[in-house]
């Protein structure tokens, strides 16, 4: 199967799940799921679907969860709709991107932060030494300088 027809297949199966998240799924342990990506084999057996949840861990495993358990029905409505010969097995992953994003975005700020200080820090600061540290040859008068001119 054709790369493109395979994304089309993925790319459609995120919509079917997330319709059916959002519309047909009533259980109470399903936080605010949002369908990130989905990735099928070439042969489209299989899909793995990632989600994020909106909330602590604790709504991500209840979450997690009540994926699982609805996932028969999730890949019933996925089969119904795509009308594939093969239904694609499914496997719900939390995507860890919000999570790296997240520690990313702190890293910086520490570090525009850090940065801060020391330009604060520089600010007052001057060089040791003197400010002119290379030799100068003290100039005399009558004396010839490299150009042959006093």
């Amino acid at each position: 199967m054709s790369q493109g027809r395979v994304r089309k297949i993925a790319d459609r199966i995120k919509v079917i799940v997330a319709e059916m998240l959002e519309r047909r799924i009533k259980d109470v342990r399903l936080g605010f799921v949002t369908i990130t990506d989905v990735r099928v084999t070439g042969d489209t057996q299989h899909a793995t679907i990632f989600y994020t949840v909106l909330g602590d861990e604790q709504q991500r495993a209840a979450s997690g969860a009540a994926l699982e358990s609805a996932r028969g029905l999730i890949r019933s409505e996925v089969g119904k709709q795509l009308g594939l010969r093969h239904t694609p097995t499914l496997e719900f992953v939390l995507d860890a991107l919000p999570d790296s994003a997240a520690r990313i975005e702190d890293l910086l700020l520490r570090a525009k932060e850090q940065d801060a200080a020391v330009a604060a820090q520089a600010a007052g600061a001057a060089f040791a030494g003197d400010p002119d540290p290379y030799r100068q040859e003290p100039e005399e008068e009558g004396v010839e300088g490299p150009s042959g001119r006093p």
